[in-house]
């Protein structure tokens, strides 16, 4: 009889698989930090005074857009549950966190859920 995968230690739990996912990323990228409890990621050595880039959307197939964040990309990742869109109020959190009087560029994919809900938190 064949184990199956999560009896030999591959699977996560469905609910932590997100959190889990950001903690690695966190881990191996030392300039980004997590805002808890948002699925949030922003850089450490980010000021205000720059036009600020945010992008996000599902997860589930990680790095995505936790693995653009650094110099010369990505301020911050807002990352939605498993191929679901971040909700508006991660988004909001996202822009409050890294936007000064420079602006923000929200940068959106065309996934229906990802227009409605970037759309409204730019409203």
């Amino acid at each position: 009889m064949v184990e199956s995968f999560s009896s030999c230690g591959f699977h996560n739990e469905t609910s932590e698989v997100v959190n889990q996912a950001l903690e690695g990323l966190q881990m191996n990228l030392t300039n980004i930090t997590a805002i808890k409890g948002q699925n949030v990621l922003i850089r450490k050595d980010w000021a205000k005074d720059r036009v600020a880039l945010i992008c996000g959307g599902g997860s589930g197939h990680e790095p995505s857009h936790g693995g653009f964040l650094g110099k010369g990309a990505l301020t911050a990742a807002v990352c939605g549950n498993v191929f679901a869109s971040p909700s508006i109020s991660q988004i909001m959190c996202a822009i409050r966190e890294v936007c000064g009087p420079a602006g923000c560029l929200l940068i959106v994919k065309n996934y229906t859920g990802d227009r409605v809900n970037f759309g409204v938190a730019l409203e």
